[in-house]
């Protein structure tokens, strides 16, 4: 293969583009051990769910080989926002799509054969015409990346023809590897993906679905508008989209949030395709806060900084319910995730499903939609039964986490360490009551009323309703009429959901989904077993704690705004989206380390050399007039310094927010283990233990350097830090010579404290 014949980046050759180009010091959830594998030459296919770092897992093998890398991509607005991110970081990228003019089109075809450029970003109908293929036979490229992979499978879920020519890459280009990368396929379309594109011996990768960021609600819809309103004013500052299930309620909510001062705009496939654009971009720019939408919004949108998705009518399907939900955080930071649940929108949904022709389509609708109630109705953990839907266990791991990678060809993470927070159920968990007694009430009730009515009406006959059907039924006359009385409908509403939920009775579909009592529910009525039951779903609090407060790290929100209006600014300047600039994550650490010179603003996270040069003037005399002014102290440790936070012990700081991996490594060294004996029980490269090690120390833990790097080596290092000074590791690597390691300069460098360091 192609890259088979080039030398292989080493481990700090990786680390060191990684920093310098993207701004990170370490790897998400298996990007490391995707980048090797594609840097080795060997086939891969990737699925990792929406905000898992996809195309790191490209771009970044891109730079470390030699020529072009091809990046396949159906949708339009998304290879031009990951072309201006990549030049936002210096990196040489372009795209060739039908939005191109001719003229540039051939312009940019010209740099593409010049070798100009480092990624090229091409819809499947362009890349496999035979003139640009022909092309392509000249520059012969190092990887061909194909994103949305999902598309090439008839048994996807977004099928597209065109990208079924993609089987041809293959016989055109043996012996360049091929990497397809998906967010979603089932075990079916995966196999399908990896034989329609002819991948070879491929190096299979399964992410986690677990999203440890975000934060699942679950609110009754009631008074819905109000609720909504109430959240919006608690995140003034916030992006977010509102998924609304009919176009007419996408432009009547987004009228009465404009009429009420938000800054809304309504999308849905009717608009006209300039309307449609105009919309998507002024979201993108921040220039709309809240987009209220129909599905149709959402693919191709790579804004990471979208704090809150809010569903105002249930989803169809979980999986839907996953991918509109997964749009929010892709950053990483805090967001939230809220569905107004009502059992009335999946009694609408089943009249649209008794239109479908087919009994096959009709059963596996319902059983979709029987799937998504189940979920709303639940009083267990939300983020657990989401990922058992996808056939994924909820407990300790490192996946969702920033980690460093497993060692494993094929991967299947597991969720993340359970947050005590995670969902509405966890954020309030309730004891169970014993509702044996109305649980007898209702199913008799159904009994009674001859098992010919739904929830509603067995609800009205056992509250004493004095309907006109119930009296005409003469159902005013049996002997659980107006029992229930004492109880308030909203609890006769809960107690029936959980009853069908746990199969005490069913509903027949054939038959108006009338309310037939189970040999479960006898059960309850005649054979002693009990009902416990959580009280019913009750109205949340106007905002949760994660989108209004940014999560758990402290940082001077006054200052971070004054940030935001100089990153809209910039980014207004240069034309692209504010988050090219930089992440909101980004700002809060500036906001909360208060970064005073270059070198401590390298250690920003996404501040690779590219951006510290365009944006790190105005970003620090920012910074600096706002010290001036207030007085303000850092509310975070300077990176790689061990100053504690107030009321928290240093041990205990460092420890927050460690990734689980490094907490494990970190824990072995403790206990007297070496780096290698942790590298060989954990089964990692000892490269990516001592990464840990060093993450753990630039974060404020305690560890023995002499156990690390010897006095000899933390002598030089340490005068090498007066010469040529603290920031990129190359230079220091180069000064000191290759017998010293990256790890051992972190090492040292976190020791000594980043804020005491001295410039040359």
């Amino acid at each position: 293969m192609a890259a088979a014949t080039q030398l292989i980046p080493s481990d700090a050759q990786i680390l060191a583009e990684l920093k310098s180009t993207f701004g990170f010091t370490s790897f998400r959830p298996l990007q490391e051990e995707i980048v090797r594998t594609i840097l080795r030459g060997q086939d891969v296919f990737a699925l990792l769910p929406t905000g898992g770092g996809k195309s790191l897992c490209y771009q970044l093998p891109a730079l470390l080989l030699p020529g072009l890398t091809v990046v396949v991509s159906p949708l339009i607005s998304l290879m031009k926002d990951q072309v201006d991110k990549l030049e936002a970081m210096g990196v040489s990228a372009t795209y060739v799509n039908s939005s191109l003019e001719p003229a540039e089109v051939s312009r940019r075809v010209s740099a593409l054969v010049r070798g100009e450029m480092k990624l090229a970003y091409v819809a499947p109908e362009r890349l496999m015409l035979d003139g640009f293929l022909r092309l392509l036979a000249t520059v012969q490229p190092s990887l061909f990346a194909i994103d949305e992979a999902h598309c090439i499978s008839e048994w996807g879920h977004d099928f597209r023809p065109e990208y079924r020519y993609l089987q041809r890459l293959r016989a055109l280009f043996p012996s360049t590897p091929l990497s397809a990368f998906t967010a979603t396929a089932t075990a079916r379309v995966q196999a399908d993906i990896v034989a329609q594109l002819g991948l070879r011996r491929a190096a299979t990768f399964r992410g986690s679905f677990d999203r440890p960021n975000l934060f699942y609600d679950v609110r009754p819809k009631r008074d819905t508008y109000d609720q909504l309103v109430e959240y919006l004013r608690a995140n003034r500052s916030a992006s977010g989209i509102v998924y609304c299930q009919a176009r007419s309620t996408t432009e009547r909510l987004a009228e009465r949030l404009q009429a009420d001062g938000f800054s809304a705009a309504a999308y849905h496939a009717g608009l006209e395709s300039d309307v449609r654009r105009r919309c998507q971009d002024a979201f993108i720019r921040d220039d709309v806060q809240v987009i209220v939408a129909t599905v149709a919004f959402g693919m191709g949108i790579d804004k990471p900084d979208v704090r809150f998705v809010v569903h105002y009518d249930l989803p169809k399907n979980l999986e839907g319910f996953y991918q509109e939900s997964g749009r929010a955080g892709r950053d990483g930071e805090p967001s939230d995730c809220i569905l107004f649940y009502s059992a009335g929108d999946a009694v609408k949904y089943e009249h649209f499903i008794r239109q479908k022709e087919s009994e096959a389509d009709r059963s596996v609708a319902r059983q979709q939609l029987r799937q998504m109630t189940q979920w709303a109705e639940s009083v267990t953990c939300r983020r657990q039964a989401l990922l058992a839907y996808f056939d994924e266990s909820f407990g300790p791991s490192s996946a969702g986490t920033d980690e460093g990678p497993t060692t494993k060809d094929e991967v299947d993470s597991s969720s993340s360490a359970a947050a005590d927070e995670c969902c509405d159920v966890c954020r309030t968990p309730v004891e169970e009551q014993d509702w044996t007694i109305p649980a007898q009430m209702y199913l008799s009730c159904v009994k009674r009323t001859g098992e010919r009515f739904g929830s509603a009406y067995v609800i009205d006959v056992l509250r004493g309703s004095r309907g006109e059907r119930i009296l005409r039924n003469g159902h005013d006359k049996v002997s659980t009429y107006g029992i229930g009385r004492d109880r308030p409908k909203e609890d006769w509403q809960h107690l029936a959901r959980e009853l069908l939920r746990r199969d005490h009775v069913r509903q027949d579909a054939d038959d108006y989904n009338t309310l037939k009592v189970t040999d479960r529910g006898y059960a309850v009525l005649f054979k002693g077993e009990r009902v416990m039951l959580r009280r019913a779903l009750a109205p949340a609090r106007p905002a949760t704690a994660t989108a209004a407060a940014g999560g758990a790290q402290q940082f001077h929100q006054d200052l971070f705004e004054r940030l935001r209006d100089l990153r809209r600014r910039l980014a207004d300047e240069r034309g692209v989206p504010p988050y090219v600039v930089f992440h909101d994550a980004a700002l809060r650490q500036m906001a909360a380390e208060l970064p005073a010179h270059e070198q401590h603003f390298r250690r920003i996270q996404g501040v690779g050399e590219r951006k510290l040069a365009d944006f790190g003037d105005p970003f620090l005399a920012a910074i600096a007039e706002y010290v001036a002014e207030t007085g303000a102290q850092p509310v975070a440790p300077v990176a790689g310094s061990q100053v504690p936070v107030a009321g928290t012990t240093s041990r205990e700081k460092s420890r927050r927010g460690l990734p689980p991996t490094v907490k494990e490594s970190l824990d072995l060294f403790h206990s007297g283990q070496t780096v290698a004996e942790i590298a060989r029980t954990r089964q990692l490269a000892i490269s990516t233990i001592e990464g840990h090690l060093a993450t753990a120390m630039e974060a404020g833990e305690p560890l023995a350097l002499d156990r690390l790097v010897v006095p000899e080596k933390q002598r030089a290092i340490e005068a090498a830090f007066a010469v040529v000074g603290a920031g990129p590791l190359r230079p220091l690597i180069d000064h000191l010579g290759e017998a010293y390691t990256y790890a051992e300069i972190r090492f040292v460098r976190a020791a000594v404290g980043w804020a005491r360091l001295p410039s040359p």
